[in-house]
């Protein structure tokens, strides 16, 4: 397929991506931010908890509003731009995005009717309910479409069919279960938690310093703060599971966080590190021009043990023997049988030679799991992009450790303190929002541009996986979304910050 078409492709849905996830992770968090704040409401009785409800609840909405537009567009671009991809696994990939069109969107959409214009028309308690279950609803929605994601990082659960050239799920419940799923959820959503800690933080810190609404704005910061620390450890825990799975269903990746080339036992965590740009696979030039290293961690976090071998993308291209670890050659030998023997099954089956048929698909069984190897040219194009990864997975960790720290300081100086006295911290609070969204967007450079060339593990290479269509029309369609998407982010951020300066009092 024409390279430039693929670059195109990718770039198209790239850009997709990374503007939905300026919206989506604000609904995640806020929503239940909003919801323990309403609880205080009902439990309280206070006309003050009430306002501070509706204020944040409108923020809310029009987050909301917005980042369901750029999520139906990447969906349809499945379907647009990854035909391929679609019919090799729509069998699969389809039923959790139904799921989540069909459950999850629908419960969120329909008590959000209530939750924002049902005040005066239901009972305190049932609107308590609909605003729960928004909350619980939109992170539902993020649930089946990170388990169709964390399928492609991970694909189980299903057969090949050679007969329809598709994979089909045989078992629902190991696709939904997988421990790169789960995995995934728990780490995003818990990104998002502590992205709306941040916003419901930094918004309140600018009340404090404008030294307007003070009591709204100190209690709205208590409850972002408290929920902040809360889902930060929380984050801390799931990027460990994270970790422990990646080491043993996407070790490329893995090496790829960490610049590491050559495997060891007892292998370290590179705190800070400046790598050497010469670098490569094949090349025996340093990692590193300079770099920080702390012993034993990575064996830790990817194998729980303080000497495991973790290898690097040396051993994990060009094979380790020792190791038992299988070299990319090889996979691709098995994948280049898996692509002749199913050409043999479809020749067999057109001549009605039911030998051949069966002998060509046990062939094919055998190979499958190396199937996408058939279509990679060289041993190392299966090593992603190690730069961008590195620095992507070191920008995420640094500002996830200073959102922490953040918090904790946060919380201290409003219970011990006076933070009004503390300007500096304020304004650090304010400026962490959009930190925020850099440490969401570096995860998802890490989880996407460290398992390239894939769109499926080890099943199918990007390059295979778009859509035969002019390059010209993807072009297109890039520039008319980017001015889109910008347009609707420019909107969002103008509503957004005349609504904070309206205040919690505006309106009500």
């Amino acid at each position: 397929m024409e390279e430039h078409l693929v670059d195109w492709s990718r770039a198209q849905f790239a850009l997709t991506a990374l503007y939905h996830w300026l919206f989506v992770p604000l609904t995640l968090g806020l929503g239940f931010i909003v919801a323990i704040m309403e609880t205080i409401y009902v439990k309280t009785g206070s006309e003050f908890w009430k306002k501070t409800t509706k204020f944040w609840m409108g923020l809310f909405a029009i987050n909301f509003a917005i980042g369901v537009a750029t999520g139906i567009i990447m969906e349809f671009e499945f379907g647009t731009n990854w035909a391929n991809y679609s019919w090799f696994v729509g069998d699969i990939f389809g039923a959790p995005l139904a799921i989540e069109g069909i459950l999850a969107f629908f419960m969120e959409s329909t008590f959000f009717a209530v939750m924002f214009f049902g005040w005066n028309k239901v009972g305190k308690k049932f609107h308590l309910l609909s605003t729960w279950l928004v909350a619980i609803g939109s992170n539902l929605s993020a649930l089946w479409i990170l388990v169709a994601n964390g399928w492609m990082q991970y694909p189980v659960g299903m057969r090949f069919n050679p007969d329809t050239v598709r994979n089909e799920m045989l078992d629902f419940w190991q696709v939904l279960l997988s421990p790169v799923a789960v995995s995934k959820f728990l780490h995003t959503i818990g990104s998002g938690f502590v992205m709306a800690s941040l916003f419901v933080v930094g918004v309140s810190a600018w009340y404090l310093l404008k030294n307007r609404d003070i009591k709204f704005a100190k209690n709205s910061m208590l409850v972002g703060a408290t929920f902040g620390l809360v889902t930060s450890l929380f984050l801390v825990l799931s990027g460990d599971e994270a970790a422990h799975q990646m080491a043993h269903k996407q070790p490329v990746k893995l090496a790829a966080m960490e610049g590491l080339y050559e495997g060891e036992h007892g292998a370290g965590l590179v705190v800070f590190g400046v790598l050497n740009p010469n670098k490569t696979v094949a090349n025996d030039e340093h990692e590193f021009l300079f770099d920080i290293e702390v012993p034993y961690i990575l064996s830790i976090l990817g194998y729980h043990e303080l000497n495991a071998y973790v290898p690097g993308l040396k051993d994990l291209v060009y094979g380790n023997k020792e190791q038992g670890i299988m070299s990319v050659e090889e996979k691709m030998a098995k994948g280049k049988i898996a692509i002749a023997s199913l050409e043999a099954y479809k020749e067999a089956k057109k001549a009605e030679d039911a030998q051949k048929a069966h002998n060509a698909r046990v062939l094919l069984e055998e190979n499958m799991p190396y199937f996408g190897y058939g279509h990679i040219k060289a041993p190392e194009d299966v090593v992603p992009p190690v730069e961008t990864t590195f620095y992507a997975f070191h920008i995420m960790v640094y500002l996830g450790g200073w959102f922490l720290t953040l918090f904790a300081l946060v919380l201290f100086l409003l219970t011990k303190k006076d933070i009004l006295e503390y300007r500096l911290v304020l304004w650090a609070a304010l400026w962490s929002i959009p930190l925020g969204y850099i440490a969401g967007e570096a995860g998802w450079i890490v989880a996407e541009v460290g398992r390239q060339p894939w769109a499926i593990q080890d099943l199918m290479p990007v390059g295979i996986a778009a859509t035969h269509i002019s390059s010209t029309s993807v072009m297109i369609s890039f520039a008319l979304f980017a001015v889109l998407f910008t347009t609707l982010l420019i909107a969002e951020i103008k509503i957004m910050t005349t609504q904070i300066k309206i205040g919690p009092e505006g309106g009500h």
